[in-house]
């Protein structure tokens, strides 16, 4: 098959893909891939590479698929590289399909516009695949190859440079999907050794990561078979959905949590990595009975000692393990309903008057909704843990924990799910690293309600500092007029300032069909009744 130049086979292969959306910045060195998805498809020009990354890992996510984003070589690789990390730490599929300069010209170090010092080197860094294509010959497997990666578990990002020379070239093409990842199922004298100790709990828990996302129905199975109780990572939120009684949810460190661990004799663990942050820096105490699944096989045993190592898919391996689930005592399981609650009342009850607008979000999305959170204080100490998950793809975050992604995330989500309204959560410090995104929401107007709750800067590094520190250093920022900012971007503002605010405005701004800013002057509110610190140790504090 023949295709007059590359980006005509780059739509071919995307549309294979069943992807319809592509986020990108044009350039001198992607021109041709850019202009045949723009006439083909829907091309969304960002105003940053790190969010057009951002942004085709969030429309992957939100629709349970694969991103794609282009970028331009060098310096436009280089700005994108912040965001593959994100992708690599979330194992979240994205094809990022970057330019490259003339291929007579690689390597020389003559300073051809945008070259760069080995930036294959670069991207192998920062993704899970990566490769140049060296001929128009070969454009087309190599994009497959690099799509299957992307897919692949445990997944992640897939770079593919693409010398200018040879989008422009006529592309010979054979297409041809790689052979299908096969994951391992665990072995039946491994099953049986777990399954017998399972049969054997009284007071079981289970923990889910993300790995469990794709195991929704075996793992509801297993936990209304056992009675026990399902503690979440973050990244696990929605595999279960979080209104059904057993789910104790992301609440593994607070005291009554911990206190469930303490007492469980029996603990499956189902694709969650045991992240610092949700570990309180690995000081969290597992029990020894302790059964892992995980389709990584080197996270095994990684951070805790498991007592049976299930490698494969976790549909597969909890579907073997459910015919020797037995029910826990009752009494056990009323104590992982009354944890439920608890945890979640000391919470509500601890964030003081920001409770208004969870409560508002909560009551003003329906069932279906994606809701994105930057890293900020309203997200790390409630939205990450109270607002209600009842699908993974609505659950939308930087799981690696850098700042400024989620504008970029909550657009290309927005975007994936036109049909359903997307909440963004953001903090003035972090939309203010990519605060031109705010040009792209004008240009593209999703539904989509952006927060931003105002309080002058980095709030989580202020509130460390005013408690080990003697003086704050770099966390007060100047922050603009968002009710200018919103009318130069020609966006709907709307404020609030008091508790009683809440309610309407995030009503009217969520009943919008197109983006609205919605700020939150936290001085006017009030502060949190508990002052939210991470859960970082301070060596020697």
């Amino acid at each position: 098959m023949r295709h007059d130049n590359g980006g005509d086979l780059l739509v071919a292969v995307l549309r294979e893909l069943g992807i319809d959306t592509v986020f990108g910045i044009v350039s001198v060195h992607n021109l041709p891939l850019v202009e045949a998805v723009d006439r083909e498809l829907r091309f969304v020009p960002v105003r940053h590479e790190a969010s057009a990354v951002n942004a085709a890992d969030a429309w992957g996510r939100a629709r349970g698929s694969i991103g794609c984003a282009l970028t331009s070589t060098g310096t436009g690789a280089g700005n994108a590289a912040g965001s593959l990390i994100e992708a690599l730490s979330a194992g979240s599929p994205v094809l990022h399909v970057t330019g490259q300069i003339e291929s007579g010209y690689l390597g020389s170090g003559r300073g051809f516009i945008h070259e760069t010092k080995d930036q294959l080197g670069m991207l192998k860094a920062v993704s899970a695949y990566a490769a140049g294509v060296p001929d128009a010959r070969s454009a087309g497997r190599i994009l497959r190859e690099a799509a299957h990666a992307a897919l692949a578990v445990p997944g992640g990002p897939a770079s593919v440079e693409w010398p200018i020379d040879l989008q422009y070239a006529e592309q010979t093409d054979t297409p041809a999907a790689p052979a299908p990842q096969v994951l391992p199922v665990p072995g039946d004298g491994d099953t049986a050794a777990a399954g017998a100790l399972l049969a054997s709990a009284r007071r079981p828990l289970i923990w889910a990561g993300g790995g469990a996302r794709t195991a929704r129905g075996e793992l509801t199975a297993l936990l209304e078979a056992t009675g026990a109780g399902l503690l979440t990572s973050n990244s696990g939120r929605g595999a279960v959905p979080e209104d059904h009684p057993q789910v104790v949810g992301n609440f593994a460190t607070a005291p009554a949590a911990r206190a469930l661990l303490a007492d469980a004799d029996v603990l499956l663990t189902v694709g969650t990595h045991f992240r610092s942050n949700e570990t309180a820096d690995y000081t969290l105490e597992l029990p020894a009975a302790h059964i892992q699944i995980d389709a990584d096989p080197a996270a095994l045993g990684r951070v805790y000692p498991a007592a049976h190592a299930l490698h494969g898919d976790a549909a597969a391996a909890l579907a073997a393990l459910l015919p020797h689930a037995r029910t826990a005592d009752a009494e056990w399981t009323r104590r992982i309903g009354a944890v439920r609650d608890d945890v979640r009342a000391a919470l509500y009850d601890g964030i003081g008057p920001q409770a208004a607008i969870l409560t508002a979000i909560r009551d003003a999305l329906p069932r279906e909704a994606v809701v994105a959170r930057d890293v900020t204080i309203p997200s790390s100490s409630w939205g990450n843990r109270l607002l209600p998950m009842h699908d993974p793809r609505d659950n939308v975050f930087p799981r690696g924990g850098g700042i400024g992604q989620g504008l970029g995330m909550g657009i290309g989500a927005a975007l994936a799910r036109p049909g359903t309204p997307t909440v963004v959560m953001a903090g003035d410090g972090g939309l203010a690293v990519h605060l031109g995104e705010l040009l792209t929401l004008a240009q593209e107007r999703p539904r989509l309600t952006l927060i931003v709750f105002n309080d002058g800067g980095y709030g989580v590094l202020r509130n460390m500092q005013d408690r080990y520190a003697e003086r704050r250093s770099g966390v007060d920022l100047v922050t603009p007029d968002f009710e200018l900012l919103a009318r130069a971007c020609s966006l709907p503002y709307l404020r609030i300032a008091a508790e009683d605010h809440a309610a309407p405005v995030i009503a009217e701004a969520v009943a919008t069909d197109g983006p609205v800013l919605v700020e939150v002057d936290l001085a006017a509110l009030g502060p949190m009744k508990n002052p939210f610190t991470p859960p970082v140790r301070i060596p020697g504090r």
